[in-house]
């Protein structure tokens, strides 16, 4: 398992909220899409649901939507998801809503990172900025930059 380890590229994780539970699955062509095409390699898909009481339950892809689009993640389940990871997803989720808890390989990674750890390079550190913060950042720059072109005197 360790040499499998060593050759494998970062592995994430996603917990993408449903409100109101509605799952329209029109992102999972595109997931489908990556998987396809090697650019990741699905290692845990589970979906919960918050209950309005504030419990957690795991919901079977069978219970969800059109099950012929989820079928090719059927057993998608490398044990690294354990019972806490459910509930520390459901904390972030607010009641009545579901979530998607998504665990991946950036296989498209794999040959870098197995190069920097032949080098001796560790990892020490890693992040992700969201989309609405790089939208703020480049709203602040434009409200903050002053026009270009010539400058009266």
């Amino acid at each position: 398992m360790t040499e499998d380890l060593e050759e494998m590229g970062p592995v994430d994780y996603l917990i993408v909220e449903f409100p109101g539970s509605r799952m329209t699955g029109e992102g999972l062509p595109l997931l489908v899409d990556l998987v396809e095409r090697g650019i990741i390699r699905v290692l845990d898909l589970v979906f919960v649901r918050k209950d309005t009481d504030g419990s957690v339950t795991a919901v079977e892809l069978r219970e969800i939507g059109d099950e012929n689009s989820l079928t090719v993640f059927e057993g998608a389940s490398s044990g690294l998801i354990d019972q806490s990871d459910l509930d520390d997803a459901g904390a972030a989720l607010e009641p009545g809503n579901s979530a998607a808890v998504l665990v991946y390989e950036n296989v498209w990674a794999a040959p870098f990172a197995r190069a920097l750890r032949r080098s001796g390079a560790q990892l020490v550190a890693s992040g992700r900025i969201p989309v609405q913060a790089l939208l703020a950042s480049l709203d602040a720059m434009e409200s903050t930059t002053p026009p270009s072109g010539p400058v009266a005197a």
